[in-house]
């Protein structure tokens, strides 16, 4: 396969259509990438000695409008020498070299137009580089994300792991109950607890309320006595 036709199946590839039909999505895409690299070296290398061909074709195309003029120079001369055998060989020179010029300019066209095929097809073959490119990185990405995301998951589900937090549930249990009892020996074998500030503030408050009811029920019946004069110390006497 020529340069040209394999720079043009890559360039008119779809890449979607590619990966859609991969077994291995980047493997494919390695592939890819690796062939577009090459082509593209082998591209730039042709339109290299293109260009120094075309270069060469413009200094040959130079060098005979310059042996075209002289020629001419040389015609004019023999003319006005009286010459016109010298000026008619002298003429037939010149369009000799006209038409070999017209031959290199030609071909320098067709290098030119050449070139400019190359020139796209090589922005085009550099922007699907770039795109898969970028596609290897995201699918690198995705598959690094995905493979950690599975390790976790495996973890999460793994029956040992599952085991050993049931084992260390069960080992708190069972602190949880020697504890209890070392907590039941002590009850109701601990001294008085003394009140608290609280507990005697309220103490205090509910006897002055007491004395306070003491002293108005002895006011109200020691109005409601008759008046006889004796004293109720006197009647107990």
């Amino acid at each position: 396969m020529s340069i040209f036709s394999r720079l043009a199946d890559i360039v008119n590839s779809n890449l979607n259509a590619l990966l859609a039909t991969a077994e291995d999505p980047e493997k494919i895409i390695r592939l890819i990438i690796q062939e577009m690299e090459d082509t593209l070296v082998e591209v730039r290398s042709s339109a290299v000695r293109s260009i120094a061909e075309r270069r060469e074709l413009e200094r040959r195309a130079e060098s005979l409008r310059r042996e075209g003029d002289d020629w001419q120079r040389k015609a004019e001369l023999a003319l006005s020498r009286g010459r016109d055998d010298l000026a008619r060989g002298a003429l037939l020179a010149r369009q000799h070299r006209s038409a070999a010029q017209a031959d290199v300019e030609k071909q320098i066209a067709v290098l030119v137009e050449a070139l400019g095929r190359q020139n796209d097809d090589i922005s085009k073959l550099q922007a699907k580089l770039a795109d898969a490119k970028a596609r290897q990185q995201s699918l690198a990405a995705r598959r690094t994300t995905a493979g950690n995301r599975l390790k976790v998951r495996e973890k999460l589900h793994d029956d040992r792991i599952n085991d050993a937090f049931f084992r260390f549930e069960a080992a708190e249990r069972s602190l949880d109950q020697m504890e209890g009892r070392v907590e039941s020996y002590d009850l109701g074998r601990g001294p008085a607890r003394a009140p608290s500030l609280e507990e005697e503030l309220a103490t205090l408050e509910a006897n002055d309320s007491v004395d306070a009811e003491l002293a108005a029920l002895k006011a109200r019946m020691g109005n409601s006595l008759p008046q006889t004069g004796v004293t109720p110390e006197e009647k107990k006497g």
